[in-house]
């Protein structure tokens, strides 16, 4: 057993994912930044002082060989932060398939295969954002968003639908708006929601939550953004560190605060 708290943050190595990871170590954690790109990732950690593991979160091979470190090394996870993300321009079947590839059917595959190392209280947080915006769905289709018996398969094959409505050209007929990053984040707050109530007898008291960051100075969000780096991690991290009493699940927060969304 690891005596140090553990985190495993994807997307580590640059903007808000390695703000989370220094933050984190800062807190006492034993960080694990996962990231793509295993020169950058180990010399970001090096950097931060704290331990890289390589992980292409798209990967089923990668996350295989993930789980086997953490079994080999008997290494259990106290929170689990999905910040790997991707946006790219234009709209079409290929940035439909490899924007929600990352950014929902990843942490979903990921958090699946790591339920069995999550410690007793351990604490998931997806970054997400509030362009998941579930009004920008057709009436009938966001009725299936906000319907409280909506399971992980059901999520999983409306994310599929959406890739699919777009490579036949019909997503807009189904109801959906045309754009993957909006998409894939609605699905990813989802996820949130969907994990708490699933596992919400788990003993182990696990706690799921999503998060908007914000527009954040970052690679993705361009240097004219309105928030630093160490604002955009705030409250992944405070979701991060809440004690076992006194942690939401289930919920999407901005600044700290529940968000609609």
């Amino acid at each position: 057993m690891h005596e140090q708290p553990v985190a495993l943050v994807t997307g580590g190595n640059r903007g808000i994912g390695r703000e989370i990871c220094r933050q984190l170590h800062a807190r006492g954690f034993h960080v694990l930044l996962a990231a793509r790109d295993p020169a950058r990732g180990l010399a970001v950690a090096r950097e931060l002082g704290v331990a890289f593991t390589p992980l292409d979160v798209s990967d089923p091979a990668s996350i295989a060989r993930m789980v086997t470190s953490l079994e080999g090394r008997k290494l259990g996870l106290d929170v689990l932060v999905h910040n790997a993300g991707v946006t790219f321009p234009g709209f079409d079947a290929r940035v439909a398939r490899d924007t929600l590839a990352v950014n929902f059917f990843a942490v979903h595959n990921l958090t699946v295969a790591l339920l069995p190392f999550l410690r007793p209280h351990a604490r998931v947080v997806i970054v997400s954002s509030g362009v998941g915006d579930r009004s920008k769905l057709a009436p009938a289709l966001r009725a299936r968003f906000a319907d409280g018996a909506l399971d992980r398969p059901q999520l999983v094959d409306l994310m599929q639908a959406f890739v699919t409505a777009v490579a036949d050209g019909h997503h807009s007929a189904d109801g959906w708006p045309s754009s993957a990053y909006g998409v894939s984040k609605i699905g990813a707050t989802m996820l949130a929601q969907i994990l708490a109530r699933e596992l919400a007898d788990d003993p182990r008291q696990l706690r799921f939550n999503a998060v908007c960051p914000g527009w954040v100075k970052t690679d993705m969000g361009g240097p004219h953004a309105t928030r630093e780096v160490a604002e955009g991690a705030d409250t992944a991290v405070w979701l991060a560190t809440r004690p076992p009493n006194d942690s939401p699940s289930g919920g999407f927060f901005r600044d700290r605060q529940p968000a609609a969304w």
